[in-house]
């Protein structure tokens, strides 16, 4: 099993999560969250210059099966890239074991 956490863009989401939905990933968890990227240039919207230096993104975690891996992965890309710089970052790692609180019963099929 992997678990899979992406840094993206706030306005991507949507984007993102319906084509997690698409490759058959239908639970994960995500919150609001705020970095610092690498750019230091302030930018001009509408007249008004704002520093770019606290980025505001959405962190999603999921857990998927082995075989999910490379789906749940270039779903994220696809749908979560605008070419531009700070489209966010993803980062795979891997899970021993699951277990379903309610039944108590472990491994990769408490995912389904």
């Amino acid at each position: 099993m992997k678990k899979i956490e992406a840094v993206i863009r706030k306005s991507k989401f949507s984007d993102v999560k319906n084509a997690l939905h698409q490759v058959g990933v239908n639970f994960f968890s995500y919150w609001d969250v705020t970095g610092l990227g690498n750019e230091k240039e302030g930018h001009v919207y509408r007249g008004v210059s704002y520093s770019t230096s606290d980025i505001q993104r959405r962190y999603l975690s999921i857990v998927v099966n082995d075989d999910f891996e490379a789906a749940t992965i270039n779903a994220i890309l696809e749908a979560g890239s605008t070419g531009e710089v700070d489209d966010g970052k993803i980062f795979v790692s891997n899970i021993e074991e699951v277990y379903r609180i309610r039944t108590g019963e472990k491994g990769g099929q408490t995912l389904n």
